[in-house]
């Protein structure tokens, strides 16, 4: 299984506390973090403004329990929508975008959600599980990964991540879905965040085993010689 992450931390202007946050989640054996930045266009105009690198804000970053890694920190752009004109800044070029790892959405209709969910080149469609939604979403829309956060402001408000996952099975998941929720599901959305970024895809790349000159090496002389006459 992949390492576990919370890609939902709130960026704040306190890096004592924010410091603090990142530590516990090392502590409880989260590999990756991601700080989160929320625009609420509802509110007032506000512009997404360039990421703050966090080799800045931690110069240097705690070592995951367990490992010997350093936690990895990324950056998240959380944009609420209440309105169809809002998705248009998703669907343009801007530069400032482009430099977050991950790109999440916050539907506040339902025409928003399904929009969020079929058409928006997006990371991360939210709801929030802790509030009565003002609609009802149906299952194919949300037949993907499924990502749980935490969005804990304080390091007492996160929980380990096996919690989280047994947390997962009183939504109706499975055990499998829920540990996924907390690992592989948010490798995939971190993977997904790089293609978006690269505007092409990433690629990995495997060596593959000599095997055949292995083998070939192993064979004498004469036979050899003999198998290729």
């Amino acid at each position: 299984m992949a390492g576990f992450a919370d890609l939902n931390v709130p960026q704040g202007s306190d890096r004592k506390g924010l410091q603090s946050l990142l530590e516990a989640a090392a502590h409880l054996g989260y590999s990756v973090v991601a700080l989160n930045h929320v625009i609420d266009f509802k509110e007032k105009k506000q512009d997404i403004i360039k990421p703050v690198s966090p080799s800045e804000l931690f110069p240097s970053l705690p070592i995951v329990q367990g490992t010997s890694k350093r936690i990895k920190v990324l950056t998240r752009l959380t944009l609420v929508v209440s309105d169809p004109s809002h998705c248009n800044l998703l669907r343009s070029t801007s530069a400032n975008i482009r430099l977050y790892d991950i790109i999440a959405v916050f539907p506040k209709t339902e025409k928003l959600f399904h929009i969020a969910c079929t058409t928006l080149d997006v990371d991360l469609v939210c709801i929030n599980v802790t509030e009565k939604l003002p609609f009802y979403f149906r299952r194919p829309p949300v037949n993907m990964n499924i990502v749980i956060s935490s969005a804990a402001e304080r390091p007492l408000e996160l929980r380990g991540p096996y919690d989280v996952a047994n947390l997962g099975l009183l939504f109706g998941l499975s055990e499998s879905e829920a540990k996924a929720a907390v690992s592989t599901n948010c490798r995939a959305t971190i993977l997904h965040g790089e293609t978006r970024k690269s505007a092409c895809g990433v690629v990995y790349t495997v060596k593959k085993p000599r095997k055949v000159e292995e083998e070939e090496t192993t064979v004498p002389a004469c036979k050899k010689a003999k198998t290729q006459a």
